[in-house]
C-alpha cells in the first residue's frame, strides 16, 4: 500500500485521488498511520453518470435537449442509398465546382 505524509497528501491531493485506480493511500503523520484514501464503491450507472457528467463539463459532450422518443429503439431504419451513389454525387459535385 503507497503512503504519504499529511504535509504530502495536503499538497499532491489530485495526484493521489487519481492514483486510487492503483490501490489505496495510507496517510501518515510522523509515521504513524492516521487515516486511509480510498475509492468510492460506485454502482455502473453512477459511474456512467459521472463519466457523462465530466465530458459535459470538459464540452466534450453536449446535454440532450429533450429526451428520445419511445419509439426510437423500434421504428424502421431510414432506407440507405445504392452503394456507390455517394461516391458519384461527391465525385458530381467536384465535376461542377470545376
Amino acid at each position: 500500500m503507497k503512503t504519504a505524509s499529511i504535509t504530502e497528501a495536503k499538497n499532491n491531493l489530485s495526484k493521489l485521488i487519481d492514483g486510487l485506480r492503483s490501490g489505496p493511500v495510507l496517510i501518515t503523520d510522523r509515521g504513524r498511520p492516521v487515516a486511509r484514501l480510498d475509492a468510492a464503491a460506485f454502482s455502473a450507472a453512477a459511474e456512467q453518470d459521472a463519466r457523462i457528467a465530466d465530458l459535459e463539463r470538459r464540452g466534450v459532450l453536449l446535454p440532450a435537449r429533450e429526451p428520445l422518443p419511445h419509439d426510437f429503439y423500434t421504428r424502421p431504419l431510414p432506407k440507405l442509398p445504392e452503394p456507390g451513389s455517394l461516391l458519384r454525387a461527391l465525385l458530381d459535385e467536384r465535376e461542377e465546382n470545376r
